[in-house]
């Protein structure tokens, strides 16, 4: 072979060398670039998702203190209720006893 053809086949031994060293350098760069962007996103995913749990807590919290107030409201009028029937009947159940205690 002639020095020519050597020096010829070297180069593009060289050639292919660099550009198999920069085609590997970019496939870095952008796996580097793809692993950055992903993080990124899940961070953001991540963030906006604890936000919307934040919201939902707080909205069935305050949900759950209107039910527990309504709750707490409709007890007392059933109590309101049961004692103003109790004390209409309390007359009746003291003339009931005493007319037992008379009658014995």
């Amino acid at each position: 072979m002639s020095l020519e053809a050597i020096k010829s086949i070297s180069a593009a031994e060289d050639e292919s060398r660099q550009a198999k060293s920069q085609a590997q350098q970019k496939a870095r760069e952008a796996v580097e670039d793809a692993e950055r962007k992903g993080k990124d996103s899940i961070a953001s995913m991540r963030a906006r998702v604890e936000s919307e749990i934040a919201e939902l807590k707080h909205s069935s919290d305050q949900k759950a203190a209107e039910q527990a107030t309504e709750l707490a409201s409709t007890t007392a009028n059933r109590q309101a209720t049961l004692r103003a029937r109790a004390e209409g009947r309390l007359d009746r159940a003291a003339q009931l006893i005493v007319e037992r205690i008379v009658n014995i």
